[in-house]
């Protein structure tokens, strides 16, 4: 099932610009494992967006994986996931932290917050 953080401004402007992606992942099934897909996109300038990132990994039974991307520069992004559990299985959590490791309050995205899509974008 794919999910999106949808388009997420980041500036200084108004509130605290992240310096990094951090995505959580945990599989509670206890038997099987998944694979997650991640893609980045990003912009410079609020117009055009590129593929910052694109990352699989499978994720074990019953495991929990946290991984960071950097994102500093970029005055958009968005945070594409898609997740190979049918039933899904897999929690997942996108948050952007400062230069300083802080968390960013207007960047935390829970698994309820995560728009479903219905498709990952090909990669630009």
């Amino acid at each position: 099932m794919p999910f999106s953080t949808g388009t997420v401004t980041n500036t200084r402007a108004f509130g605290t610009a992240a310096s990094n992606i951090v995505v959580s992942t945990r599989n509670l099934d206890l038997v099987n494992p998944v694979t997650v897909m991640v893609q980045i996109f990003a912009s410079v300038d609020s117009s055009l967006f590129y593929t910052a990132y694109v990352a699989a990994y499978v994720l074990p039974a019953d495991s929990y994986d946290v991984r960071e991307f950097f994102i500093a520069g970029n005055v958009a992004y968005e945070v594409q996931l898609n997740v190979s559990s049918d039933p899904p299985s897999t929690l997942m959590t996108v948050v952007g932290i400062d230069e300083f490791g802080n968390l960013v309050t207007d960047q935390q995205y829970s698994q309820e917050e995560l728009n479903f899509i219905i498709s990952l974008s090909p990669a630009m």
